[in-house]
């Protein structure tokens, strides 16, 4: 079994006239001071959906089932954790061994590259993942949120009163143009406590960190939902260690500047560079990937060729 080393990098994901991570009320999500972000949950989401339509096992993911009940009738709702569990893997019950368990778990792809915590029939089983992906924060500077009305083509029927509209109105809320920064760190150790735990577990696998990483290039550009269309993969960094390196880095997404330049985003890593120009001796390789049509990075001293993001 190939392994991979430590790695750590940037997904950036620009949102033109769309709403990439949206609060309760609608609105980007945003910090007390009024900075936008994205959370990890956002990023990943669209990474679990191109596993799963490429035929990957994928265990953290909403999926739906028809129930009937004797007093409502057959209705389509939401699985649970374990009726999940149950679909992919086949029953679950007190007296399967947790062995069993956890190599089912670690055959999904997100269980692999991202953790787990599975609490279902005496099984409680926490993985802290192999991939650990920070919060994402717009960078640039220019961003406004902006309100358009809708108007629906039905009638409101809880609307009684006489003189009112006669169709329900709503709204879709989006920014004109936002950058959001992911710093994320692959770290391989986090499952060496679970070999020969797990049936058929080795450890994290160069495979599963190849997938992961195609996925931080093209996912959320693949993923084309309504408040989606629009988002867009535009920037990937992968800093991949030597197998021996003690080298730690916080997280990289604050090295990274973004601006606006003759129509084109910059993607500006010099800070990056001068923070790892001294260390390039732990470094094996450095992959960019961008896409060359709207996105140019300054790289400074980092000294990696960009490749384009498909």
């Amino acid at each position: 079994m190939k392994k991979t080393n430590r790695v750590y990098g940037v997904i950036a994901v620009g949102a033109y006239m769309a709403n990439f991570n949206a609060d309760l009320s609608g609105y980007p999500k945003a910090t007390a001071d009024d900075q936008i972000f994205g959370s990890d949950k956002a990023l990943k989401y669209p990474m679990k959906r191109m596993w799963q339509a490429e035929g990957e096992k994928v265990l953290y993911i909403k999926s739906l089932q028809s129930l009937s009940n004797k007093d409502e009738g057959e209705k389509i709702q939401p699985r649970d954790l374990n009726q999940r569990y149950t679909y992919l893997f086949g029953s679950l019950d007190e007296k399967t061994a947790s062995k069993e368990v956890l190599g089912k778990l670690f055959s999904a792809i997100d269980v692999m590259n991202f953790g787990a915590t599975f609490a279902e029939k005496k099984q409680n089983i926490s993985i802290i993942g192999a991939v650990q992906i920070n919060q994402g924060i717009n960078r640039f500077a220019h961003t406004h949120v902006l309100t358009q009305d809708i108007l629906s083509p039905f009638r409101n029927s809880n609307e009684k009163s006489e003189g009112k509209l006669a169709s329900s109105m709503g709204s879709k809320i989006v920014t004109d143009e936002a950058h959001y920064v992911y710093g994320f760190s692959v770290n391989p150790a986090n499952y060496d406590d679970f070999i020969g735990l797990a049936d058929g577990f080795e450890g994290y696998t160069r495979e599963a960190y190849e997938k992961f990483k195609w996925a931080a290039r093209v996912a959320t550009t693949a993923f084309n939902t309504n408040s989606k269309s629009g988002c867009e993969n535009e920037l990937a960094l992968f800093i991949e260690l030597k197998e021996e390196s003690r080298l730690f880095l916080a997280n990289l997404d604050r090295y990274v500047a973004v601006r606006k330049q003759y129509g084109k985003i910059i993607y500006d890593l010099s800070r990056l560079g001068e923070v790892l120009k001294s260390h390039r001796d732990e470094i094996d390789h450095i992959d960019i990937y961008t896409n060359p049509a709207t996105v140019e990075v300054e790289s400074g001293d980092l000294s990696a060729p960009v490749q384009s993001i498909y």
